[in-house]
């Protein structure tokens, strides 16, 4: 079963459940503000992808995290800043066994789900 990972208000979330919907996609819904997530999580995310790619760089929540924190920052002290902070990963995040996705284009989830 696929497991989409994010926000219900977020745009791109919604877009991402829209497409799946649409496409007759069983998935389940994971709201990482209501539902959170454990390191063990984001340790299995960051390990099957680059987790530089988990971070959304662009929210609020990161911008408002002093200069000197971000820069240099490693993968632990990312993963912590995630975990006490869930609008800092990028969304969504589609996971299943066999790979995981990062954000949401119609044109990659055709490519992973067909």
């Amino acid at each position: 079963m696929l497991t989409i990972y994010g926000i219900p208000n977020c745009d791109t979330c919604r877009k991402a459940r829209k497409w799946l919907e649409q496409n007759s996609v069983q998935h389940q819904f994971h709201d990482v503000r209501v539902d959170g997530l454990d390191i063990e999580t984001l340790t299995r995310w960051a390990d099957r992808s680059d987790w530089k790619e988990l971070l959304n760089t662009r929210s609020l929540t990161w911008r408002k995290i002093p200069q000197a924190d971000r820069e240099d920052i490693a993968m632990g002290s990312a993963i912590s800043l995630m975990l006490m902070q869930p609008t800092l990963i990028k969304r969504p995040i589609l996971e299943c066994e066999e790979f995981i996705a990062i954000g949401f284009t119609p044109e990659q989830y055709e490519k992973l789900i067909g």
